[in-house]
């Protein structure tokens, strides 16, 4: 790649606690998050974990606002993958998991990784041509959704061949299968992602690579047994899954599962449940920032932010009301990279320095390069794909993942200066341009269109479109509503923008950045 040496971040020894010896090998050194796991509710089984903020009853007549023990969740989790098993599926099929916040979706998933399947988290909120396209790339053998419709497009996806089932997992008792068998190596998740040309990819993540970075923010963020996170993330995302669900487990601390986001039932969750953490996107932090009870955030010990650059301005407003935000950067594809430290200065406009294990380096045009062992190795079916997301090191050792994100370091903390991959992030979820412009060129009143983001103190962006029209402009209101069966409701744009022409390069090719603001 190239003969410079490494860009000159601080090293990973600043996110350590002081004294503590470490060793990269140290972050994977259980082996696997479901050994970790079980191991730990053995050892602590009266531990309260997770409870569902919510009100109503589960399946069986109990409470959803109960805590749920490390014991319970043991037996809930071996008796979830019994049923999985029972229903003919084995260690490697892949189980599309698509469903809200709720302890029994937890209990599924974390089932399935018990037996050795290999999910596919997937929002709720995705269209059936979306969803369609998910389940036909990986070959899904089951999925878990919340919502009838959904399982009745997988039927029809996989002609009936996949099993399909809600969170409950109502499907007859079996005898659990050989639990926590897989190995580092295996395969545990497949999160699609955007890139910059083709459809959606699916990442495949390891074992090895969900343990390494989960262990890293445990330690980083001196997360323990203590800590309450209030989790008003959604957990199909890798930021709520990876992060907020997997560390709590592992670190043996407990969560609140919030049925959605407000400002309100975060705030009030942190005071009844006595919460000391919160992780979430800049949207939500704009929106705590304008409540009149801002304040009362002080009780947590830490408030993270992450999915989406966090504008220093609202850093600012946050640390103004007495909450200093520490920001984050992670990839679907890599996890946990970067972070701004627990203890130390945490820069406005910077995402801090590399987590432990993770090496970070700019090649010669600014572009961050990742290696470490939270990074992925493949997307799922496309060699090519990979190929071209990976470069060789110029020192011999493990190929560099270009992440497409263009990067400067100051004073030892890397600033996420923007997107070489054509990218937008609304409301810390990715949107691919790309499948945004294909829908929008249907519309009979477009002859061209465009698709990039438009900055948003709220959203971070928004997804806008400049189009050239055929006719009459449509309104926004109208490509909304004509995209409303084809792209999930925060891929659809916000703001349209009537131009007489697109600019493009001599080879046709749209520039966006080029586009009028």
């Amino acid at each position: 790649m190239t003969d410079r040496p490494p860009a000159p971040l601080r090293g990973w020894e600043g996110h350590l606690p002081p004294g503590r010896p470490f060793a990269v090998a140290d972050l994977t050194a259980a082996g696997t998050l479901p050994r970790a796991w079980s191991a730990r509710w053995g050892r602590s089984p009266g531990d309260p974990v997770l409870l569902d903020a919510a009100t109503g009853a589960d399946a069986d007549g109990r409470p959803l606002d109960r805590w749920w023990t490390a014991g319970e969740l043991e037996a809930a989790t071996r008796r979830a993958a019994g049923r999985l098993a029972g229903a003919g599926l084995v260690p490697g099929d892949r189980l599309l998991w698509s469903t809200g916040s709720s302890v029994a979706a937890l209990v599924a998933h974390v089932g399935a990784l018990r037996a050795g399947l290999v999910v596919v988290p997937a929002n709720p909120a995705y269209t059936r041509r979306e969803l369609d396209h998910i389940v036909g790339e990986v070959g899904a053998a089951a999925a878990v959704v919340d919502d009838p419709e959904r399982g009745r497009w997988v039927t029809a996806a996989t002609g009936g061949a996949a099993v399909v089932t809600g969170p409950g997992l109502t499907l007859p008792d079996a005898p659990a299968p050989v639990l926590d068998a897989a190995a580092p190596e295996d395969d545990a998740l497949i999160c699609f992602t955007s890139g910059t040309t083709g459809s959606p990819k699916g990442a495949v993540l390891t074992h090895r690579n969900l343990m390494a970075a989960t262990a890293a923010v445990v330690l980083a963020w001196r997360w323990d047994g203590s800590d309450r996170l209030v989790h008003g993330l959604p957990v199909f995302h890798a930021h709520g899954l990876c992060v907020g669900v997997y560390g709590t487990l592992l670190a043996g601390a407990s969560a609140v599962l919030l049925p959605g986001f407000s400002p309100g039932a975060v705030l009030d969750a942190a005071a009844e449940y006595r919460g000391s953490l919160l992780f979430g996107v800049p949207t939500m932090y704009h929106r705590l920032a304008a409540s009149p009870r801002v304040g009362e955030l002080r009780r947590l010990r830490l408030c993270v932010s992450g999915s989406a650059p966090l504008p220093a301005a609202l850093h600012g407003r946050m640390a103004a009301a007495g909450t200093v935000v520490l920001e984050r950067y992670g990839m679907t594809e890599t996890l946990m990279n970067v972070s701004n430290p627990v203890d130390g200065d945490r820069r406005a406009g910077t995402v801090g320095f590399p987590l432990p294990g993770v090496e970070v380096d700019l090649d010669g045009d600014g572009e961050i390069l990742l290696r470490g062992p939270n990074v992925f190795g493949r997307y799922w079916g496309q060699p090519a794909a990979t190929a071209e997301a990976f470069a060789a090191a110029a020192d011999g050792g493990a190929p560099w993942f270009r992440t497409g994100d263009l990067g400067a370091v100051d004073d030892g903390y890397l600033v996420v200066r923007g997107r070489s991959k054509e990218l937008v992030i609304t409301g810390g979820y990715n949107v691919y341009p790309a499948e945004v412009e294909d829908v929008l060129a249907r519309h009979p009143r477009v002859a061209e269109v465009a698709v990039a983001g438009t900055p948003s103190d709220e959203w971070g962006e928004v997804v806008t479109a400049w189009v050239v029209p055929d006719g009459p402009p449509p309104t926004v209101e109208e490509l909304a509503a004509f995209a409303g069966d084809l792209l999930a409701d925060y891929k659809r744009p916000r703001l349209v923008r009537v131009v007489d022409g697109l600019p493009r390069n001599p080879m046709g090719k749209v520039v966006r950045g080029r586009l009028p603001r």
